[in-house]
């Protein structure tokens, strides 16, 4: 008896809930049914890994003994509603100047979601860039893991460099040109 089935099934739906350190999550379909099984390396194999819990999500599924799981992520969105991340340091700036800065290469340092907070560096610059947890939500994320590779939109803001947007790297890159990419959520589509 083989593990998978060989046929596969594209799916619309969001994620019900991702835990990066358990390595798994569940996403909803918009079809209805059981809940299909995203495992954490198929959300790596996508370039990312972590994602905000009612990401909406495109996935192709395939049935395995254990039921639907996720075997590869064509795109993912930010929840609905999260928009932009109105930080108070935000508020006081047009939103379509933030819109227009460029994505840029950076690594993370770290990160701790229990905090709330992180920092990164810009590819060939040792300033760090504030990185907060409400920008990390509104970019559809739930967690960085030190040295990840992602793109941010930084501002110079109040306290110093701020990310005011963030996504993962290979987003970016589906993209010609990562500096053009005005929003994560069109890399990801």
């Amino acid at each position: 008896m083989t593990q998978f089935d060989d046929t596969t099934r594209t799916v619309e739906g969001h994620v019900k809930w991702f835990d990066p350190s358990r390595g798994f999550g569940f996403v909803v379909s918009e079809g209805g049914g059981s809940d299909i099984l995203l495992h954490a390396n198929v959300l790596r194999n996508f370039g990312q890994s972590s994602i905000a819990d009612g990401a909406r999500v495109g996935i192709v599924v395939q049935q395995t003994l254990r039921g639907e799981q996720a075997v590869e992520v064509l795109h993912i969105e930010p929840p609905e509603g999260a928009g932009m991340a109105m930080l108070e340091d935000f508020r006081s700036l047009d939103p379509e100047m933030i819109r227009s800065v460029p994505m840029e290469p950076s690594r993370v340092k770290w990160f701790d979601k229990v905090k709330g907070f992180g920092f990164a560096n810009v590819f060939g610059r040792s300033d760090d860039v504030f990185i907060h947890v409400e920008v990390l939500r509104a970019s559809g994320l739930s967690d960085l893991a030190p040295g990840e590779a992602v793109a941010l939109r930084v501002i110079d803001g109040k306290r110093g460099r701020m990310a005011t947007e963030i996504c993962a790297w290979e987003a970016a890159l589906r993209t010609a040109d990562p500096s053009a990419v005005e929003s994560c959520g069109e890399a990801n589509g």
